[in-house]
């Protein structure tokens, strides 16, 4: 294929995979596209762990690092610590998360008192030193690509990128952010729909990939990525047709069989419709889509307390979520009605676990037949 991401990033297919499992990335990157590994939630001990296994067993493949570093949240002071922003968490959004856990017959011990002065790994690698703890690990191995989810990259990720020659991608949702990326320096722009899971805007891929790719055409030959719901290769085929030089995917590589999802919420992905998923800020503080659960339900409710800041909500929600998630995975059956993870309407269409591999191959094949069905609109 003839796209300017391909000779970019030295690929063969202009399809990207962000996902938490470093064998996706593999796997994905041996099949002719790229993984990219998010790393936000990892220490930068077990970011080491984790390239290096990557570097072991991808063959000399590219694949890239996602980060998020956003330009707004509670606190950038470099002074305040993960505890202090845990003690910042309100009572009531305390007591909402234990009352839930009661309504389901799940013990409180999994909120512990220690939650209160504890937090995440995501509240430091948010700010400054932990994100450049982070892109030390990063470019300390041979990875093609670093992306950020959130905002645009500040200066110091794009010099060091820069200067290590590896492309910098940001995500957006309006073409008002695609122009400030664009401005700023980045080398690639996924414009990232509302059908997308985790983080995302209120604009359709549809919408947007058209706005975006308009909107930038006075700053070059930047490559633009779609992304949003994009499951298969003919919605690939439809969003490069409008502009995009490849496909930016994430959640149809959650129900593979290499995936680290849990097998209660991978079934429930596999049974779930296109409506079933709900955007909301209820989980990260800022809108994410994610599978449409009781445990969502509950905090679009009227007596759920409104979500906090970045990174707070996280702080609050991140440790629950993972431990019902294992609850599940156990048996417990007021945690599998609980359970869930980010994921985008695109998830009707997610209906079978098959190999990461495979599910590229099937873009492939997907991708050129499309592209023959739009030939012959044309052919005399």
């Amino acid at each position: 294929m003839h796209s300017s991401v391909n000779a970019m990033l030295e690929i063969d297919f202009p399809l990207l995979a962000f996902t938490h499992c470093r064998d996706v990335v593999v796997e994905v990157s041996k099949a002719g596209g790229m993984g990219v590994l998010g790393a936000t939630g990892m220490s930068a001990e077990q970011l080491e762990i984790e390239l290096a296994w990557i570097d072991e067993h991808i063959d000399d493949k590219p694949y890239g690092v996602d980060l998020i570093i956003p330009t707004a949240f509670e606190s950038k002071d470099e002074t305040v610590s993960d505890q202090e922003l845990v003690s910042r968490i309100p009572d009531t959004h305390r007591d909402f998360v234990l009352q839930l856990l009661d309504d389901y017959d799940i013990d409180r011990s999994i909120l512990p008192e220690s939650s209160r002065t504890s937090g995440t790994r995501f509240g430091s690698n948010i700010r400054e030193a932990g994100a450049t703890a982070l892109l030390d690990v990063a470019f300390a191995h041979p990875i093609g690509l670093i992306a950020n989810a959130l905002g645009t990259p500040p200066p110091y990720m794009l010099e060091r990128s820069k200067a290590a020659g590896v492309p910098v991608a940001a995500l957006i949702g309006t073409k008002e952010q695609a122009v400030k990326q664009a401005e700023a320096g980045v080398d690639i722009i996924v414009a990232v729909g509302g059908e997308a899971g985790g983080h995302c805007g209120d604009i359709s891929t549809l919408v947007l990939v058209p706005e975006v790719v308009k909107a930038i055409e006075p700053y070059g030959d930047i490559p633009i990525l779609a992304a949003g719901g994009i499951v298969t290769g003919r919605q690939m085929a439809a969003c490069m047709a409008m502009g995009a030089a490849g496909a930016w995917t994430g959640s149809v590589w959650l129900t593979t069989s290499e995936a680290e999802t849990s097998s209660v919420v991978k079934e429930k992905m596999l049974a779930a419709s296109s409506p079933q998923t709900v955007r909301s800020k209820a989980r990260t503080g800022k809108y994410s889509r994610q599978l449409q659960t009781e445990w969502t339900d509950a905090w679009e409710s009227e007596d759920a307390p409104p979500p906090l800041p970045m990174p707070l909500q996280f702080m609050l929600t991140d440790p629950v979520m993972r431990k019902i998630n294992k609850l599940a995975e156990g048996g417990h059956e007021g945690a599998k009605k609980l359970a869930g993870y980010f994921v985008g309407q695109g998830v009707g269409m997610m209906n079978d676990s098959v190999s990461a591999r495979t599910v590229v191959y099937e873009f492939m094949e997907d991708f050129l037949n499309a592209s023959e069905r739009l030939k012959s609109l044309t052919e005399l």
